[in-house]
């Protein structure tokens, strides 16, 4: 599964990881992805989304059809 984020668009960032003696090493910053089920009514069925955590507020506040209907205008395939 890809960690990037359906609403937010949220995709891993890349950095270092600096020890004590300041040496540098690559390291890899993911979003944090969850799976979740949601029952869109204007679609009469539940849809299975990859959402970060702020991509699950982000529906708490707007609403699932808002968020659904974005995505459909997008051609983002549910």
């Amino acid at each position: 599964m890809a960690a990037v984020c359906q609403v937010t668009g949220a995709t891993p960032q890349f950095g270092h990881n600096i020890s004590h003696s300041h040496r540098r090493t690559k390291r890899r910053f993911d979003p944090n992805i969850q799976k979740k089920k949601y029952f869109v009514p204007s679609l009469g069925r539940s849809v299975t989304l990859t959402l970060s955590a702020k991509g699950i507020k982000v529906i708490d506040a707007r609403g699932i059809d808002a968020v659904v209907a974005d995505l459909l205008k997008k051609g983002v395939k549910l």
